[in-house]
């Protein structure tokens, strides 16, 4: 099993698993450009392929190597809105040799359902992919 099915697993399971994690996906820098690219996800399809970096809380994150977790997509100025339904987002940066190569990008239904418990979890579940890339 290679890398991108190792991942679609983790994007499936972790849907599957937690009730308020609606789409889970990851996504990378594309190559040299300044942008990122779709990778593996579980939930409904996106239009959102391509982020340029600074657009959106995905391209927030390329730049600024945080964890972003927004309780309120609606109260964000600089949010690329993928389905009507999501409410809130949860995205942290996946680094390999100190770089950030990629994040993990969690939409969900609900209002405000992201903790700190989540954030360490993110960063351990990115800790794991890192190794498997």
């Amino acid at each position: 099993m290679d890398s991108h099915q190792k991942m679609q697993q983790i994007c499936d399971l972790l849907r599957k698993e937690i009730p308020y994690y609606n789409w889970v996906g990851f996504y990378f820098k594309n190559g040299d450009k300044r942008e990122l690219k779709l990778g593996p996800y579980a939930g409904e399809p996106t239009d959102h392929t391509i982020i340029p970096f600074g657009k959106g809380i995905c391209g927030q994150v390329a730049e600024s190597n945080q964890n972003f977790v927004v309780p309120d997509v609606q109260a964000q100025d600089n949010y690329i809105a993928c389905s009507i339904t999501v409410k809130s987002e949860i995205v942290v940066p996946l680094f390999k040799n100190g770089e950030n190569i990629g994040q993990i990008d969690i939409d969900s239904d609900t209002s405000d359902p992201f903790t700190e418990v989540d954030e360490r979890f993110l960063e351990f579940v990115n800790q794991k992919v890192a190794e498997i890339l």
